[in-house]
């Protein structure tokens, strides 16, 4: 045990608290009382499968979606941009969790104090970077939709400045217990789920999270709001084109995948992170914990199809990319889009394009 700093009053010189930054991990386990087993549990080896195969599926389709951003020109505005920034962010997310499936169970008691902390950091660090990325993608939705566009007239600069303050919010929340708002020094306020983090670092993630998820239902239910309105209006002209309607009906299933999706995946996790931040004792949140984040892993997978699989132009560029060995003699070039009068009369407004888009 090393103790903490010193500190002269007037009765003398005396210990203000102890620190236990050379103790295991077993030993902040056993404090919270959280079980470490030593062994393979059948349960361990199926979360762990199960882990590893959800981590793959998440590098794989969003190794994907950011190829098809980066070789296809038709990507290159600002929504992608954030796309292509979730999708990274979700791809971090799926190796953090594979780096924590490297270290679970029977490996945690082996676990130095700073590989424990690295291994909270990364997740940490990733599932808030994914969280607030989809906060900036509901906003810039909400731009376009009202202003009628396809895309925003965001400059790259200001798209490249918003991406590097999403992993900047990202990285402090996530390295914030490591250099300081961790228990090792207050045994009494270690968390049960995460025995070296403090509860009320887990409260803020938790109340933090939850904010930008009503942030979110807001922002939607204002689209889907709108959105209706509008087809309300226009389907009561004659010159309510059939296209117009269905990009509007494909808007309008999209925002209900998008929150559908994000209450289902994220919800139950940051509830129980806020029981075990508040200290509920008569919560048994520990049999729970590795489902909730597995579904909010599970959620990096939503992402891509959600955002870019429904895209008839992503979808075809995911073709070209599969099937590169055929292509392999060929450069690859996007075929141009062609509109008829009828729609370009219908999906250009003030000189700026609004075609079909379901994201």
């Amino acid at each position: 045990m090393s103790t903490g700093p010193w500190q002269p009053t007037t009765q003398g010189i005396v210990k203000m608290r102890d620190c236990y930054y050379n103790e295991t991990v077993g030993f902040f386990y056993n404090n919270s009382r959280k079980e470490l087993t030593t062994y393979w549990r059948t349960k361990d080896v199926l979360v762990v499968a199960l882990g590893l195969t959800v981590s793959v599926i998440v590098l794989l389709t969003n190794l994907l979606v950011i190829t098809a951003i980066i070789i296809n020109r038709r990507f290159h505005y600002p929504i992608y941009y954030l796309l292509g920034n979730l999708a990274a962010a979700d791809l971090f997310a799926g190796i953090a969790y594979m780096f924590l499936m490297f270290h679970t169970g029977p490996r945690t008691a082996g676990l130095s104090l700073k590989t424990w902390f690295i291994r909270q950091s990364l997740l940490d660090t990733s599932l808030t970077a994914s969280v607030v990325n989809l906060l900036a993608i509901a906003v810039e939705r909400h731009q376009t939709v009202f202003t009628m566009q396809l895309h925003s007239k965001m400059s790259n600069q200001r798209v490249v400045f918003l991406i590097f303050c999403i992993w900047i919010t990202a990285l402090l929340l996530g390295l914030i217990p490591s250099y300081g708002w961790h228990c090792l020094c207050a045994l009494d306020k270690c968390s049960r789920m995460a025995p070296l983090y403090s509860r009320s670092y887990l409260t803020f993630w938790a109340i933090s999270n939850l904010v930008i998820f009503l942030i979110m239902v807001v922002v939607y239910t204002h689209i889907f709001i709108y959105v209706k309105r509008k087809m309300t209006r226009m389907s009561k002209h004659t010159s309510f084109h059939p296209r117009y309607k269905e990009t509007m009906i494909n808007l309008i299933k999209t925002v209900i995948i998008i929150l559908s999706a994000f209450v289902i995946c994220w919800t139950p996790g940051q509830v129980v992170l806020l029981l075990d931040g508040l200290g509920c004792k008569s919560c048994n949140v520990l049999a729970v914990e590795k489902y909730v984040l597995l579904l909010a892993e599970i959620n990096s997978v939503i992402n891509a199809i959600v955002y870019s699989y429904r895209d008839n132009e992503m979808r075809s560029t995911f073709r070209k990319i599969l099937c590169f060995i055929c292509y392999r003699n060929s450069k690859y070039s996007p075929a141009p889009m062609k509109l008829n009068a009828a729609d370009r009369r219908l999906f250009t407004q003030n000189g700026h394009s609004t075609a079909d888009s379901s994201i």
